[in-house]
């Protein structure tokens, strides 16, 4: 009974954490297709109660954890059967429900701080942005050398990671082009270790073109001294 009690107050608590994460979703984005300048309303009330219901979650969750701690001991305690289907059946469902809580409980946490870092950080920058277009003189000129540079540095980041791309692609076709040219020096090797014959053969055929090569090359050499010759002359 404590631990239905407790699960009845955890899933109520429980949509009522992910409406307060998804209205506070679309509060900021309401904000900034209205105005970038205008401010949230009720944001601060909004994060205390995110703080105060993620606490009274956690000490529910806390609280159901330790009913099924107790539930777990009382079934392997020695004046129970331990083949008790019915008991172990309603033990592990209500483990599956804890953890099911739990974890959807992490989940919308995690969510709604996800939004709050991004909307903290969305908020830095338009206030930068604001002190920019609000400033002059040095500090105008200070803040335009930085957003150079940062521009600088993200394009340098994204050559080098191209370069390491192309790197690391040339690396692996290279990889495997060695494999196959150690393959095929392999197969000739063998082919030639098995068939002596072919390999004279083939030094034969080697020998005979190089000869024909250089009788080609001296016939060229002589018609080209000859063509001379008759020009000259």
């Amino acid at each position: 009974k404590q631990a239905r009690q407790l699960e009845n107050e955890l899933d109520l608590k429980l949509v009522s954490f992910s409406k307060l994460c998804t209205s506070y979703s679309g509060a900021r984005d309401g904000r900034r297709d209205s105005s970038d300048t205008t401010p949230l309303l009720n944001g601060s009330s909004q994060d205390r109660m995110f703080e105060t219901m993620a606490v009274e979650i956690e000490q529910l969750l806390g609280k159901l954890t330790g009913i099924n701690d107790k539930m777990a001991e009382y079934t392997n305690s020695a004046g129970v059967p331990s083949l008790n289907a019915a008991l172990m059946h309603t033990l592990q469902r209500h483990r599956d429900i804890l953890q099911d809580y739990t974890h959807e409980f992490h989940k919308t946490k995690a969510n709604f701080m996800a939004i709050r870092e991004r909307e903290n950080l969305l908020g830095s920058v338009r206030k930068d942005i604001e002190s920019y277009k609000s400033g002059s003189g040095v500090n105008n000129r200070r803040t335009e050398l930085f957003l150079k540079e940062h521009e600088h540095l993200r394009n340098s980041d994204r050559l080098i990671e191209e370069t390491i791309s192309i790197a690391m692609a040339t690396k692996e076709n290279m990889t495997s082009q060695r494999g196959m040219l150690k393959s095929i020096q392999s197969k000739m090797n063998t082919l030639a270790n098995r068939f002596p014959a072919v390999n004279s053969l083939i030094q034969r055929i080697n020998l005979r073109k190089r000869r024909d090569s250089l009788i080609l090359g001296g016939v060229i050499g002589v018609c080209t001294i000859l063509l001379l010759l008759y020009a000259f002359h």
